[in-house]
């Protein structure tokens, strides 16, 4: 059955002349054997629905997933600091002001190494670091003590929000 006409609220209110924010596009390539539990698709969706967690709709995101001597070799190319890292993260834009479009670069090895420490699963650790690139990309910079901890935050609040609650600082009693 065809029928157009519609008996809800919905019907009665005029049409949004506001656009509804685009989705996110993200892409993830695996450089290095996956997680268990896999992170392969799952660290793609759970970006996006953080990029539409924290508004940033529209965002283009591509995440490379990599080896330590990769991450090393990236870092001292890009950053000149020997030596491998998290997350390294790349802005594409022109202008700040425009929606995200940004490459992040996630090592493997170092959330394995950060997981076991901390006593989670190493793909949450890769989903921290996405999200925290994703936030550098968003303007937030944690190079002093109060920008460091307003960054966490509100990675712990993004993380919180789809489910597994903090992660950078999590209590000492579940660490």
């Amino acid at each position: 059955m065809n029928d157009t006409t519609r008996g809800d609220a919905e019907a009665d209110e005029p049409p949004s002349s506001v656009p509804a924010p685009a989705a996110p596009d993200i892409t993830c390539d695996l450089d290095a054997p996956d997680v268990d539990p896999p992170a392969d698709g799952w660290l793609a969706e759970q970006l996006a629905a953080a990029v539409r967690g924290a508004g940033l709709g529209g965002a283009t995101l591509a995440i490379r997933v990599v080896n330590d001597a990769a991450m090393e070799a990236l870092h001292r190319l890009h950053s000149g600091v020997s030596g491998t890292t998290d997350v390294l993260t790349f802005d594409n834009r022109d202008d700040p002001r425009s929606p995200i479009d940004g490459d992040l670069v996630l090592c493997r090895d170092e959330a394995v190494r950060r997981a076991a420490e901390l006593g989670h699963d190493a793909r949450l650790e890769l989903l921290l670091y996405a999200v925290h690139g994703l936030l550098h990309l968003d303007g937030e910079d944690d190079h002093s003590p109060a920008g460091h901890r307003r960054m966490h935050e509100r990675e712990d609040a993004i993380l919180a929000s789809l489910g597994h609650g903090p992660v950078f600082f999590k209590p000492e009693a579940a660490r």
